[in-house]
């Protein structure tokens, strides 16, 4: 049944009807870009139309998008993403301009409007900071706006030089501080992965998808494993580590694979798609 805008699976009960939900979803650099990293255009229409479309079925939907920096490589014609930090956050100033003309292009041809968020760490951890930005994203949803919200590489540099950060370090947490931070119902982690497995995939065919998480007992957490794909920074430990702030705050979460942006209609109706972490109430 649905509580407080959550779906929740008892026996017995069944979805009598669908309530609007506030959503985070949350996209990786690996589903944004090709292997060049430039940007992969046909998967952000694909996103920006699923999220336009659940918008008009009333939910109110906040982004949070990766990809500033391997994006703004590209655009820059570099070679390889750069090792030094002042050429890292040059690109990610480039990236994330780019980034935002074609979000806003794009939900522009679904008559959505959309604003842009940057944060660093102290704009959620100083409390004063924190409540003029909770004050912010809600006047933003009450106007009908989706906000696209990133981290301000240019400006915070903890997660592009070290891959560590008490507040935010990479874009899965950010999501879920997000997510704690505007009460959200649901975040969802597209990823170029389905879901948490009981083992390796790569290394382990018969591996099973583990549809539901209740804790994040230590069985569960040994299973994270080390980051992805190049273009990103975050792997498994990370986006435990965002089921754990999502949980806590009441807030459901999902991993499921970027690439079906389509499941996302699935997800928020309570389905059994990818990994969901259900909060306890």
């Amino acid at each position: 049944m649905w509580r407080n805008g959550t779906y929740r699976q008892q026996e017995g009960f069944s979805v009598a009807e669908r309530t609007k939900q506030r959503i985070v979803v949350k996209v990786g650099t690996s589903t944004l870009t090709h292997d060049s990293g430039a940007l992969d255009l046909r998967s952000m229409e694909h996103l920006v139309r699923t999220l336009a479309d659940l918008h008009g079925m009333g939910h109110e939907v906040i982004l949070v998008t990766s990809g500033a920096i391997a994006v703004g490589t590209a655009k820059l014609g570099l070679s390889e993403r750069p090792r030094e930090l002042r050429m890292k956050q040059a690109a990610a100033a480039v990236g994330q301009c780019r980034m935002m003309h074609i979000y806003d292009k794009l939900f522009s041809e679904y008559n959505r409007s959309v604003a842009q968020i940057l944060l660093t760490g102290g704009d959620v951890e100083i409390p004063q900071r924190a409540e003029h930005l909770r004050s912010t994203f809600s006047a933003l949803l009450e106007m009908g706006v989706i906000p696209v919200v990133n981290e301000n590489d240019s400006v915070s540099s903890a997660e592009i030089e070290t891959g560590r950060h008490k507040v935010l370090g990479d874009n899965d947490t950010l999501s879920a501080i997000v997510a704690r931070l505007c009460q959200a119902d649901l975040l969802v982690l597209l990823s170029d992965i389905d879901g948490l497995y009981d083992a390796d995939p790569h290394t382990h065919p018969d591996a099973t998808l583990i549809h539901q998480v209740r804790d994040l007992t230590p069985a569960i957490l040994e299973m994270a494993g080390g980051a992805g794909s190049w273009r990103g920074t975050g792997g498994m430990a990370t986006k435990l580590s965002a089921a754990r702030i999502a949980m806590g705050a009441g807030c459901d979460m999902v991993i499921t694979n970027g690439s079906r942006t389509e499941d996302l209609y699935g997800i928020v109706e309570g389905q059994d798609i990818g990994t969901r972490f259900l909060a306890a109430r």
